[in-house]
C-alpha cells in the first residue's frame, strides 16, 4: 500500500474504530523528533481533553510492510491508544510552565550524546562521559512513557530557572520518585522465570547486577544520581564495569579479572545488534568505576590510566635503584678516597721518622 494512501486510511478507520469505543477524537498527524528516535505519528486527543496520546505511525506501516495484515495491525493500535487514554495523566496544562509545581516531578535520563548531538543543542543537559543526562517530568506513577515531558531549552526559560539549578533540583528529586534498584543477576532471572531464588545464594556470589528504577523505564539514568557508584561498589564488594544494556537499566559487572574490556565491548556491540530496539540503545561502550580512586570513566581510559600508573611505579623504582647504586657508588669512592688518604698520610709520617 502507497505511504500516502496508508495513512489517510490510518486516521480514518482508527477514528471509527475509536468511536465505536465511546471515544470521539481529534487526530492529527506530524512529525516526531525525539531522543533516540524520529518518526510520523498521529496525536489522538479526546473532544473534551487537551492531552492525549501519540501513536507510531511509521512503526504501523512497517508492520503492515512486513506482513501482518492490517486489520490485526490497526486493532493492536485501538487497544493501545484506548489504554493510554484511559491513564492518562490529570495534569492543568497551566502547571506545565509552572517551576514551583513541576520541579517536584523532575528525574533524569542518560542517552548517547554522540546520536543525539543534533537535539542535545536544544535541551538542557550535562556530560558524563560520552553520555548527556536529560531531565524529565514524570506527570503519572507508571510512567508508561505518555505520562512524561523532556524539559527542552524553551520550557527551562518558561520555567524561568537557569540549568544549574534544574540539574540541582533533579539530583535532589529523582532518587526519590524514582530509587535506584540494584539486585543480582540472578534475582533478576528467578523473577523473570517465576521461580524462587536457588538455596544460599548470596550476593557475594554474583558477578553482575541489573541497575534500574522500580518501573524499569528509562531507568539507566540512574548512574547520574548522587552516591549511586559509591553504593553500587559497596554492594558489588568492589570495582565494577558499567554496560549499558539499554536506556532503561545497566549492568554491572564485578572486575575480578574473569573478562577482558574486549570481550565486554564485545559483549554490548552483539546484544545491540540483536536484543535491542535502535531506539531503546544506550551506547557501544563499557565504562568503569574505580571505587579507591572514586572515578568514573569508560573503560579504555581506566586500562591507560592503569598502564601509566604501572609505568610511572616502573620508573620510580628504576629511579629508586638508580639512586641507591649511586649512593653505594659515592660511598664506596669515599671509603676508598678515606683509604687513600690515611695511606698517604701514613706514608709521610714514616719519611719524617727516616
Amino acid at each position: 500500500m502507497d505511504y500516502e494512501k496508508f495513512k489517510e486510511s490510518v486516521k480514518e478507520d482508527l477514528g471509527k474504530m475509536l468511536k465505536t469505543r465511546g471515544l470521539t477524537v481529534n487526530i492529527q498527524e506530524h512529525h516526531m523528533e525525539k531522543l533516540n528516535s524520529s518518526y510520523d505519528a498521529l496525536t489522538i486527543t479526546p473532544e473534551d481533553s487537551n492531552i492525549g496520546v501519540n501513536a507510531n505511525l511509521s512503526a504501523m506501516y512497517s508492520a503492515v510492510e512486513d506482513g501482518q495484515s492490517y486489520s490485526k495491525m490497526l486493532t493492536s493500535a485501538v487497544n493501545k491508544i484506548t489504554e493510554g487514554l484511559r491513564n492518562t495523566p490529570n495534569v492543568d496544562i497551566q502547571d506545565l510552565t509552572n517551576y514551583e509545581v513541576m520541579k517536584d516531578k523532575l528525574s533524569m535520563d542518560v542517552v548517547s550524546a554522540e546520536r543525539n548531538a543534533e537535539m542535545l543543542l536544544n535541551i538542557p543537559h550535562e556530560r558524563i562521559e560520552d553520555m548527556a543526562v536529560v531531565y524529565r517530568l514524570v506527570l503519572d506513577k507508571n510512567d508508561s512513557g505518555n505520562g512524561t515531558v523532556l524539559v527542552t531549552n524553551k520550557l527551562m526559560e518558561q520555567f524561568g530557572v537557569t540549568k544549574e539549578q534544574l540539574h540541582a533540583d533533579a539530583m535532589l528529586n529523582a532518587p526519590e520518585i524514582r530509587p535506584s534498584e540494584i539486585r543480582g543477576m540472578s534475582e533478576v532471572l528467578s523473577e523473570i522465570m517465576g521461580v524462587e531464588m536457588p538455596p544460599g545464594m548470596d550476593t557475594q556470589d554474583e558477578k553482575m547486577f541489573v541497575a534500574t528504577v522500580p518501573d524499569k523505564i528509562h531507568g539507566a539514568g540512574v548512574i547520574a544520581y548522587p552516591n549511586f557508584f559509591e553504593e553500587a561498589a559497596e554492594k558489588i564488594g568492589g570495582d565494577y564495569y558499567v554496560l549499558p544494556s539499554s536506556i532503561h537499566e545497566v549492568l554491572l559487572v564485578k572486575d575480578n579479572g574473569d573478562m577482558s574490556v574486549k570481550d565486554l565491548e564485545a559483549m554490548v556491540r552483539d546484544v545491540n545488534e540483536t536484543q535491542v530496539a535502535p531506539e531503546e540503545q544506550l551506547t557501544d561502550h563499557v565504562y568503569h568505576y574505580d571505587c579507591k580512586e572514586h572515578v568514573f570513566e569508560m573503560a579504555d581510559k581506566y586500562e591507560a590510566r592503569l598502564a601509566e600508573k604501572e609505568a610511572e611505579g616502573r620508573d620510580s623504582d628504576k629511579d629508586s635503584l638508580l639512586g641507591n647504586l649511586k649512593a653505594k657508588k659515592e660511598e664506596v669512592a669515599k671509603e676508598v678516597s678515606d683509604k687513600t688518604s690515611k695511606e698517604v698520610k701514613n706514608k709521610s709520617r714514616e719519611g719524617e721518622t727516616l
